[in-house]
């Protein structure tokens, strides 16, 4: 009984610490010219390049765009599996 109390709060240890960063990638197209910018497993505010035009969130979670560059003013909420235009200079996206 110990036992499988200790290994439930284990698993649950674990949960927690993985949550706190999103699993997968958000990747953002910015000109036919560049290479994609790819953000692995973000969390927190990420600063999205001046010349940004479309995101696409491969995460397992919601990820918001911001029009500023500290994820301040309320954003576009791009769910897991989608994508979004976004206007050049949109300043930033949060995980």
């Amino acid at each position: 009984m110990f036992a499988a109390a200790g290994a439930l709060l284990a698993a649950s240890a674990a949960t927690g610490t993985a949550a706190a960063a999103e699993q997968g990638d958000v990747v953002v197209f910015t000109t036919e010219a560049t290479p994609l910018t790819v953000y692995r497993d973000p969390q927190g505010c990420q600063k999205l390049p001046l010349d940004a035009h479309v995101l696409t969130n491969h995460t397992d979670r919601p990820v918001t765009v911001h029009a500023d560059p500290f994820c301040l003013t309320p954003g576009l909420t791009v769910e897991p599996g989608y994508g979004s235009h976004v206007a050049p200079g949109s300043g930033s996206f949060s995980a």
